[in-house]
């Protein structure tokens, strides 16, 4: 269980559904805010109205009995001139708070002496005879009982001035039950239909993620089958989406195509190199038996060379598998001139035929000095073997490279096998061979080695019609026993 709710499709989902309970919460909460200010201003707006119209009827002479009050328990209203007496009031208005008027029916007695007035308007200045206050209405909240009902009320207080130059304030109410209603009418609504639309949103992004990411399931399971099958030549299926899916399943049978590439070429490889191997230890175990039965036929040197011809074939054995595993010893900068000098001079006593040499410059490359004379020494024993009399050697710098030549006046290389030389083992037939012993891993290594440090390795035809092998090599800035 824990792990079906680990996986990609249940934090996906659970991912979706906190973010919309997020914004859901957020955009309601914001609703329900707007809609209390808006229902609040509203009744704000309501009663000023109602306040104005009665302030109207005073300001124009319309006596107290006479004034058009408001029916019913939405509009109460109560007016107090400025002794605090209350002058009139809605017919059903039995109690009232937040006014700041201690009594709530008509008062009738005749008002106090003018120096004892208790006006404690908040108004700056009384309107003229006749007229409503222009400034804005005071606001508050209290509540009212009317016909026996009793609800908040937003109340608005107005000024008006009678002809009879009386100032009163005529207080109106609006009733807050409506607005506060609907707010909690809305409010529940929301959130009783937040759970259901998570779960919606849940279930959607359960089914879609689901939907989207079967190919990915399907790429899996076919993965372990080639894995237990060990069938390298099965592939993924790719879905007909051009999604990053179809991509990574792409990328999938492009891996899986490479590595079979690979095993096959290692298998032929172990299967070369088992044949090469057993040539030499098969003779070296015949002369042996021979030598045991008639020690006065031990060939001495035959034993000789078959061991130095066993042990090259290992040791180029274990330099191909350090490149493949990819060892790369540190690299320094090398100067190819001096390189190419002392490999010249170590084989001069041993070569076939002199080499011509014409070393034109000294470039500087970054590479290992071990390494580079192996693909010196291997491109020389290669014209060595076929040069019919000329091997000519050339190192020069061009644009940034430096060049290396080697070049024979042998039968050359056929256009349809100068890539093919280069394989492992690969040894072409005795017109183009003098080959005495070797394994067809020269050229191989040579152009590995060449690759591991950045350049390439080529194959032409020479002047004298012969081979012409070119190393290309980039040239660094950097110098031997520099910083």
């Amino acid at each position: 269980m824990g792990r079906r709710f680990s996986s990609v499709r249940a934090r996906t989902t659970l991912g979706a559904t906190a973010v919309v309970a997020v914004a859901l919460v957020a955009a309601g909460l914001a609703v329900v805010l707007l809609l209390r200010a808006n229902l609040g201003g509203q009744a704000d707006l309501s009663a000023e109205v109602t306040a104005r119209e009665v302030a109207s009827q005073l300001a124009t002479g319309t006596p107290y009995r006479s004034l058009d009050l408001p029916d019913g328990d939405e509009h109460p209203v109560q007016v107090v001139d400025e002794h605090g007496r209350v002058r009139a009031a809605s017919e059903d208005l039995k109690a009232i708070s937040g006014t700041g008027s201690p009594a709530v029916r008509p008062d009738r007695s005749p008002p106090p002496p003018d120096g004892d007035s208790d006006d404690d308007s908040d108004f700056d200045d009384d309107p003229g005879r006749g007229e409503v206050s222009d400034d804005g209405p005071r606001l508050s909240t209290g509540s009212a009982t009317v016909d026996g009902r009793t609800a908040d009320y937003r109340f608005a207080a107005v000024e008006a001035t009678t002809p009879a130059d009386e100032t009163v304030t005529v207080y109106a109410g609006a009733d807050l039950a409506a607005a506060r209603n609907a707010v909690g009418t809305v409010t529940r609504t929301m959130l009783a239909g937040l759970p259901l639309l998570l779960a919606v949103v849940a279930g959607v992004t359960w089914l879609v993620t689901r939907r989207a990411l079967r190919p990915v399931e399907a790429v899996r399971a076919e993965l372990a089958e080639i894995t237990a099958a060990g069938d390298l030549a099965r592939r993924v299926p790719v879905p007909a989406s051009r999604d990053e899916i179809a991509g990574l399943a792409a990328t999938t049978n492009a891996t899986l195509a490479a590595l079979e590439d690979s095993v096959a070429k290692q298998r032929g490889f172990v299967a070369d190199a088992s044949h090469e191997l057993r040539s030499p230890i098969a003779s070296l175990r015949t002369q042996l038996e021979v030598a045991a039965a008639h020690p006065e036929l031990l060939d001495v040197d035959g034993l000789t060379e078959d061991v130095v011809r066993l042990q090259d074939l290992a040791a180029d054995l274990l330099l191909l598998a350090r490149i493949d595993a990819g060892d790369r010893p540190p690299e320094r900068p090398v100067a190819l001139g001096r390189l190419v000098q002392d490999e010249l001079d170590r084989r001069a006593p041993v070569d076939r035929l002199p080499v011509q040499a014409s070393i034109e410059a000294d470039p500087h490359v970054m590479g290992v000095p071990g390494r580079l004379s192996r693909v010196i020494g291997n491109l020389l024993d290669n014209a060595q073997r076929h040069a019919n009399a000329t091997v000519r050697l050339t190192l020069r710098e061009k644009a940034g490279t430096a060049i290396v030549s080697v070049a024979d006046d042998g039968p050359g290389v056929p256009p349809g096998d100068r890539e093919r030389i280069f394989e492992r083992f690969v040894r072409l037939d005795d017109a183009r061979s003098r080959d005495e012993g070797g394994a067809g891993l020269g050229l191989a290594i040579a152009r590995d080695l060449v690759t591991a440090h950045g350049g390439t390795l080529t194959i032409g035809e020479s002047s004298a019609g012969g081979a012409l092998f070119e190393v290309h090599l980039p040239v660094t800035t950097s110098r031997v026993g520099g910083p």
